[in-house]
Order: structure tokens, then sequence, then C-alpha cells
């Protein structure tokens, strides 16, 4: 996802799941939407008293799963919609709705055993005619946020329990790719009216809406036909959109609140507030971005130039307060894509850079460049600074309609950040295809990348060669002219102690045993 704010507030406006959302689909109004079941008004539902009180600065602007897309609001929708896989501490793809899978001996075909006897929360079937119809709302409905993401396959057969996909080519990457954030697999009947999805989500996860607040509140129950309901402790949800950063630890402290994600310049406080501090792994990475169709980047010299002028330790310092790391890659160190020998690739040097600039026939101060972002960020102001170290200026520009320029790749200069994906194959496309939503340059990819992100695909996740593959595939893609990474930061969250500790499954939140004792 994203870079850090001066506030909650444009904090959560810069996330990209909601600006491409936003691109796609306009927001829903602020009005209260009745409930959905007896209960109402603006308690939590009836029943047990165990009630997570979740602040979230990535409340969705969209309920539909197929429109909010893969962004950071998945977790948030993970309340209400299961999916076919799920993520594990490991970070590989386990049973959700699916029991099991296989692939054909070919790899270009994956059968999907569903469990049996479960329901959407509007009693509907969940089932294999479900699954067809969820993958191929997410291919064709007009506002998906998906569509490039299921490229992969072809078409898909039901028969019964058992979702058979034909890919268009060898993937064994599909397990990964089909989980919580791809495929949240939606009702098909409340699905045949997408609007009215989008306000009422019907799903087989482990929580039911009872009331929703577009763009601000939502009240849920425990759903006692979730396929893992003896695993849920938590009877109610409260999510609520959060406030202005500087009342998140205060709201927690009095109750108001019981968990919330948090910036890490808010970690020191929420410690010394007795508050405990989750450090949840992730695959976060910020970058800037260039596109290479517009001048001055369509010259080499002047890329390679920016590249050389970036010091990326200074984003550690200054915005990640001892919680993140430096990157040249789309993934933080440590993580199994992570390219170990492309670790000091474009290492910060604006001696070079100047002399790259003049090679490329530019004196000092002759490039002028305006950086469109959002919403106020800081990044912003360091690589302004860095840049004009070189010779170039930067003149930060501020377009709150950005998502739409940026998706057209009709931006020159911008930055983006990333939660990444479940399947590294994924992230990788995303960001080096020509095609993918976050390569600025599209049609351009980096020479070399088509066959190596081929060759991932290819290659079972179980061979022993599976990891020497992927990252010479972030290799190829870390040449890319088009994206200049800068930092990885985790996700932070701030909890009361009466909610107990969660599983540490990167990137997600995993609400399986997860308990909450006493008063908050």
């Amino acid at each position: 996802m994203s870079g850090r704010l001066t506030s909650r507030r444009n904090r959560a406006a810069f996330r990209p799941s909601r600006l491409r959302a936003a691109a796609l689909g306009t927001a829903l109004a602020a009005v209260l939407v009745p409930a959905l079941s007896a209960c109402g008004g603006d308690t939590s539902a009836a029943g047990g008293n165990a009630t997570l009180k979740w602040a979230s600065s990535y409340f969705p602007t969209h309920w539909d799963p197929v429109v909010s897309g893969s962004g950071a609001q998945f977790r948030e929708l993970a309340l209400v919609y299961a999916s076919l896989t799920r993520t594990n501490a490991t970070g590989k793809a386990v049973p959700d709705l699916a029991k099991s899978w296989e692939y054909n001996t070919k790899g270009d075909q994956i059968t999907f055993h569903l469990r049996p006897n479960l329901k959407f929360s509007d009693g509907e079937p969940v089932d294999a005619a479900a699954v067809k119809a969820a993958i191929e709302r997410a291919q064709k409905q007009k506002n998906s946020a998906l569509f490039g993401d299921l490229t992969s396959i072809k078409s898909v057969d039901a028969n019964g329990l058992d979702a058979v996909l034909h890919l268009t080519q060898v993937d064994y990457q599909i397990p990964q790719l089909l989980g919580e954030r791809v495929l949240q697999i939606a009702s098909p009947k409340a699905a045949k009216s997408p609007a009215k999805l989008d306000q009422n989500p019907v799903g087989a996860g482990p929580f039911t809406v009872t009331q929703l607040v577009p763009g601000t509140k939502v009240l849920l129950k425990k759903n006692p036909d979730y396929w893992d309901a003896k695993d849920i402790h938590i009877d109610n949800v409260e999510l609520t959109s959060a406030p202005d950063a500087a009342t998140v630890v205060s709201g927690l402290q009095t109750g108001v609140y019981n968990f919330a994600d948090i910036t890490p310049s808010q970690a020191e406080a929420a410690k010394k507030a007795g508050l405990d501090v989750f450090v949840q792994p992730g695959f976060n990475a910020n970058n800037i971005s260039l596109n290479i169709n517009k001048a001055p980047f369509d010259n080499d010299k002047v890329v390679d130039a920016v590249r050389y002028a970036i010091n990326r330790q200074e984003f550690v310092d200054k915005l990640t307060f001892g919680y993140g790391s430096v990157t040249n890659q789309p993934f933080p160190k440590g993580y199994v894509a992570y390219d170990p020998q492309s670790a000091n690739d474009y290492a910060h040097d604006p001696a070079k850079s100047k002399k790259l600039l003049d090679e490329a026939g530019y004196k000092a101060g002759q490039i002028k460049l305006n950086l469109v972002i959002p919403a106020e960020d800081p990044q912003a102001e360091i690589v302004q600074a860095q840049l004009a170290k070189v010779g170039i200026t930067v003149t930060i520009k501020i377009d709150k309609n950005w998502a739409t320029p940026f998706f057209a790749k009709d931006l020159t200069f911008s930055l983006y950040g990333t939660t990444g994906r479940d399947s590294a194959a994924q992230t990788l496309t995303a960001h080096f295809g020509p095609n993918g939503p976050l390569n600025l340059s599209s049609p351009y990819e980096p020479a070399g990348f088509e066959a190596a992100i081929a060759k991932v695909r290819e290659t079972p996740l179980d061979s022993p060669d599976y990891v020497k593959v992927l990252q010479a595939a972030t290799r190829a893609g870390a040449q890319s002219k088009a994206l200049v990474f800068t930092y990885s930061s985790p996700n932070l969250i701030a909890k009361s102690k009466s909610v107990s500790a969660l599983p540490k499954n990167p990137a997600h939140i995993d609400w399986t045993g997860v308990t909450i004792s006493g008063s908050n």
C-alpha cells in the first residue's frame, strides 16, 4: 500500500486500493442502510458480548469485492467474505472454502474441491457454480478492479462442489492467487445486482453485516454457518472509519476502540499508553513511478540519474521510526521473492547522477518536473530534496483525482506504494508487466521479464528450484526503468490487552482463535 501521510484522513485517502476503486466506480452516498437483521440502532448485535471495536484507516469505499479489488481493505472485507484459499503464517495457501485442490499433469488445469453443506448468509449454497460466477464477474464486470489479475483463467466448469479452472497457460500460482485478496466470493444471487451488493455485502465469511453506514461504520455479528465458526470467538464487530491519527491512541486508551492500525510515528505513544503494538509482517514496498513514454524519462540516462540520486536510508530514518528497511525491489528483505543479488543495484551515488545528467545534455536546473500525488505526503518532500541536490527541480502537485490519470498512465512522475499480493508472481506482473496496473510506463516491460515470469508460473510451488526461479524474475523486473523502489515498512496494529494475540499471517488479519476478555 502506500506512503505515510501527515494525517490519518490523508493517509487513508492515499491508499492505492481506495484510489483504484475510486477510479473504477463512484463513491457511495452517506446514507444509513437499513439493518439486515432484526438488530438495529447503534449497538452491536444481541447475543454474546465479546465485541471487537476496530478503528480502520482502510475503511472500504466499496463492499463489492470485485470493485474493491485486492488492496489493503481486503482485510476488512474478509470479515464478510471467504475465499477458496487463505494464507498461513508462512505465506502459503491453505484451505478455506476449498478443502483441497489438485492440478492436472500438464499444469494448465486445476480443480478446487469445496467443503460440503456451506451456504452464504442469504441461504444460497456455496458451490462450484458460485465460484464460477465469482470468477466470471471479476473478469467481465465493467467496474471490476480484478480482471487483470485473472488472465490465466480461460474458463470454469462447475460440477457440484468441484470447480474446474481451465488455464490459458501453465500456472502453479493459482492457489496463491485465489485467496482473500483476489477472489473473495459473494453470493451469486446478491451479486446479480452489484450496486446493491456494494451496500449490502453477502458472503460466507466469519461475520455477517447487520448495519452499514457507507464510509463511516459497519456493525457485524458472528456467522454461525461459517465453516470454521467453532474457532471464531468474537461475537460482534464494530468497524468504524478511523478519526484523525492524533485521537486513535486516546480512543484505544478510553475503550472507544480496542483495535486499530497505526503509523510508525504512533507506535511509541501506544506502547507508553500500555497498549499492545502488534508488528504484522507484510509485503509492503514504496516506489517512485516514472513514465518513460514521456520526456525527460524517455532518455535512459535521466532515468538512471534519478535512480542514483535516491537515498533510500533517508526514507527509512525519517518515516518508519525504526520499523522499516530499505528496498530496491517490490518486496522487503527476508521475503521469499526478495533477490539478494539485486540488493545493491543503483546504490545512492549523487556524483554519478550528476554525470549522467550532463551526458544526457542537461545542465543543473534545466529539468523541471511535477510530482503529482493525491494528498500531502512526506515522501514527496524527501524526493524533492534529494533530486534538488543533483540539479533536478521538482514541484509537488496535489490532485485529489490522482487515481484517474495514474491508472490511465497519463502522469509523468508520481509516487506509489503497495501491500503486495499473496502470489509473488502477481506482485511482479502488477509492477513490471506490460499491462500491470502499477506500471506507469505501460506497455513497456524490462528485457527478459516476460520469460522469467513465465518460468515462475511453470514451476510448482514445492519444487526445489522455485525460490531460485522466483528471485530470478524479481531480478529481471528490478531492472525496470519505470520504478525506483525506496523502502518497506510493516503493518502496525495497536490493541487493547483484552484482545488476545493474532496469528502472524503476513499482511493478513486472521481472527481464528482470537479472544476478547473483560471490559474495554
